[in-house]
Parts: structure tokens; sequence; C-alpha cells
């Protein structure tokens, strides 16, 4: 028996309609749970430090970093580090504490290998936990911190991957140690491909972003291992492209590159200018021992 043509055009309707309704519910359910989880984010009073290691080192890397911190301030910062594997999988050590709204997290890597095509695959492993931290954690803010390479990590994350996050999560400061953005060179007229690639995608950086760039100054030249050239290079990435980029040199005996997580200027820089303000820590007075210049547009200033 065959159907009439307005018979068989109620039953397309009508498998429209059904078809239409399954497709639905699954939108439906993930339009509410992204919503839960924007509100959550919005909500969220956490705003964590990030720290990156550089090449050889393992998450254990800021230990005593965070002790320093930990004495100085009276907000204690708790600590939670995370080794990602060369597979993606991730390993976590430490906690964060259940009321503290700064915590630290240092995020290493199994493979800890110099060259920039690690540089490139260690910035994709720490989006693998980047991703994780802030699904887990729904931060709406963070501060950025690299030692050596870790720097680098930073800015090549900062270019290829933040702007999946940057309309949920916002950067507010990235500081950098001994960061080597022309690696070895010490004449900045001989720029290596990796700072090419870095001023060439640099608008990818938010403009928002305050940067401070801290070189040693162990030598007139040099923190024992990374050319104070290679670390002023930074600036043609950032000068002219963030809020704010400041360039520092911590001078003295313990401004050995390897020390310089340690150097006792350093903690005071990053309670004075990472961390958010407490009474211990105003940001007032002058630091030892550094040398600070910020450029800004075409504005140049020494203090």
């Amino acid at each position: 028996m065959r159907l009439s043509n307005k018979r068989k055009n109620r039953l397309l309707i009508g498998l429209t309609v059904i078809f239409l309704v399954i497709l639905a519910i699954p939108t439906f359910f993930w339009m509410k749970n992204t919503n839960k989880t924007m509100a959550e984010r919005r909500k969220s009073m956490m705003s964590p430090v990030i720290m990156i290691p550089g090449s050889s080192a393992t998450t254990n890397r800021f230990n005593e970093l965070v002790t320093l911190l930990n004495k100085d301030t009276n907000r204690k910062h708790s600590l939670l580090k995370i080794e990602v594997k060369k597979d993606g999988s991730l390993k976590y050590s430490g906690k964060i504490d259940r009321n503290d709204n700064e915590p630290i997290i240092v995020v290493g890597f199994e493979n800890n290998h110099d060259g920039y095509s690690n540089i490139k695959k260690q910035a994709a492993w720490f989006n693998i936990a980047f991703k994780a931290l802030s699904e887990q954690y729904k931060f709406n803010n963070f501060k950025a911190f690299g030692h050596s390479n870790g720097g680098l990590i930073w800015t090549y994350w900062l270019e290829h991957y933040y702007s999946d996050y940057e309309d949920e999560i916002s950067i507010k400061k990235l500081m950098t140690l001994g960061t080597p953005y022309n690696f070895d060179e010490t004449n900045s007229k001989n720029r290596t491909i990796m700072l090419n690639e870095f001023i060439k995608k640099k608008s990818k950086i938010p403009s928002s972003l305050v940067v401070y760039s801290i070189s040693g100054g162990e030598s007139y030249d040099s923190d024992g291992l990374v050319p104070e050239n290679s670390v002023e290079a930074g600036k043609y990435i950032f000068q002219n492209q963030v809020k704010h980029y400041t360039m520092m040199t911590v001078t003295g005996a313990t401004a050995q590159h390897s020390s310089l997580p340690q150097n006792k200027e350093v903690v005071q820089v990053i309670e004075q200018y990472l961390l958010n303000k407490d009474k211990a820590n105003d940001g007032q007075g002058p630091v030892n021992n550094i040398k600070r210049f910020e450029l800004n547009g075409k504005k140049k200033s020494k203090k």
C-alpha cells in the first residue's frame, strides 16, 4: 500500500523533529556544562604562579625559591609539581592547599633537553598540563615565570597556544630569568632562527601583558652561561607589543646562571613585581643590585 504525499510529508516532518530533538539533547547539556564552567571561572579567586624550569632541570628546580618566598611573605604559597611525560601523561606531586588563592605550580618535562626543536615540543607538552590545570582549578587569571629556556617555552606557548584560552583566562604578568632569546649569540645583529620566528609571531602575544626580563651579571656581559645581549634580545619580541616591558640586571656573587632562582635579589623582585601584593609585599622601596630599565613604546627611563 502506497503512502499518500500528505502522509509522506507528515512522516518526514516527524522524523526531522525527532532528529532535531536527538541533536538538541547533548547540545543542551554541553551548553549547560559550559555555562557552569564559565560561571565557576568568573567566581574563582585563584591566581596561580606557574613556573617552568630550564633545560636539564626537573620539577624540583624551584624548591629553594619557594621556601625563600614563604619565609619572606605573610601569605604562604603551596606547591604543586607536574612532570609531563613524553607520551603526554602527567605525573603530579605536592598539592594546592584548599584556601590558597596564589599557589605556585611548577611544570617540568621528562624530556628536558636543549634546542629550539625541543622547546617547541615542550611548549606542546606544557599546553597539555595547562589545559588540565585550567579544567581542574578553573582559574580566570595567572602569572608566569620561566628560568632560562623556561622563558622560551612561555614565549612559544603564548604565540601558538594562548589564543585558545584568552577569552576565559588572562595572563597578567610574565617574568623571565636568564632567558637566552638569541641562544648563545653575543651579537644581537646575528639573529637565530628562533629569535626571528619569535619576532615574526609577536602579534600573538597579548597587548595587556606586563613583562619583566631579568639577566644575571656575574661578569660585565654574561651570567656565566647566557650572554646578556641574548637576554636583552627579548626587547625585539616584547617592546611595542606588550603593555610594559621591563629589563633588570642582578649583579653580585650569586648572579651566576644556575644560582639565579635562589638569588635573594631575584626573590625580592618576584615578591615585589610578580606576586599579588600584601602588607609584607607592597612593591615599595628600592631593590638592591638591580638596574631597572622600562621600555614601552618610544619611552626609555632609568631608575
